[in-house]
């Protein structure tokens, strides 16, 4: 009897369950359910995993992006760096040339008689233009102011288009003032100002001219040549010794 209950109740219930639509159906609600969330957290999962490639995709751009800056930067210094070891091996290289000329010019000087140079010669005959300026200059250092007027004077026989024309053309003069032949000097000086015009040494000509008249008790060619020095070239060492001579001229009332 009570076997044949249990099998009527059990037919009933499932008869009932048969017979509930789907959209009532908890079972299937439930896997509805757990199926929506399930997509949801895999879009998650997706989104997050994009989120993560890109950001680390950026961040390798990014340290690209610095290596190149600091490969560049390193470029820039290496090429720094050379031109540096290339300009400090010319300017090595030209200093040691001009001690070399130099020491060559004494040398040469040296072995004649006393420095004295036969009329007409070069202290280096087989010289360039720049050997022999400077082997007259260094006569001239060495006081020895007569042979190094006569180096001066043939340089510019030998070398009339030499860019050291201007300053042998002065320096002859100079050799003439300090051994106070001051007509000479005087005449040498006017040189200078007639034939460079453009030279450097123009206003310490025109001072060593304003000197000269000086010497030579020429007041007015004196205050003159002085006065020209502070007018034409105001701001050299030239037009402030001119200005000390005229103090000096006035003080002494000539």
């Amino acid at each position: 009897m009570n076997h044949a209950l249990f099998v009527a109740v059990a037919a009933l219930v499932l008869s009932g369950c048969a017979l509930m639509p789907p959209s009532e159906d908890p079972v299937l609600i439930k896997l509805t359910e757990l199926e929506r969330r399930l997509e949801t957290i895999e879009r998650v999962v997706q989104n997050q995993s994009l989120a993560n490639l890109t950001q680390k995709v950026s961040a390798i751009e990014r340290s690209g992006d610095e290596m190149q800056g600091r490969v560049e930067e390193l470029e820039h210094k290496s090429a720094n760096t050379s031109e540096r070891q290339r300009q400090l091996y010319v300017d090595l290289d030209s200093r040691i040339q001009e001690l070399e000329t130099s020491a060559t010019a004494r040398n040469s000087v040296s072995v004649m008689d006393g420095g004295n140079l036969p009329p007409g010669q070069l202290p280096m005959p087989s010289g360039s233009d720049r050997d022999n300026y400077q082997a007259a200059f260094e006569l001239l250092k060495e006081q020895r102011y007569e042979p190094a007027a006569s180096a001066f004077q043939q340089f510019l026989v030998t070398f009339p288009d030499s860019e050291l024309a201007d300053n042998a053309q002065y320096w002859l003069a100079e050799s003439h003032y300090v051994t106070q032949q001051f007509e000479q000097a005087l005449s040498e000086f006017e040189i200078v100002i007639e034939t460079f015009p453009g030279s450097r040494k123009v206003p310490d000509a025109l001072l060593k001219m304003g000197y000269c008249n000086y010497e030579l008790q020429r007041w007015d060619a004196a205050r003159g040549s002085l006065t020209r020095v502070q007018t034409q070239y105001p701001e050299t060492t030239a037009a402030r010794l001119a200005g000390q001579r005229l103090q000096r001229m006035q003080e002494e009332g000539v």
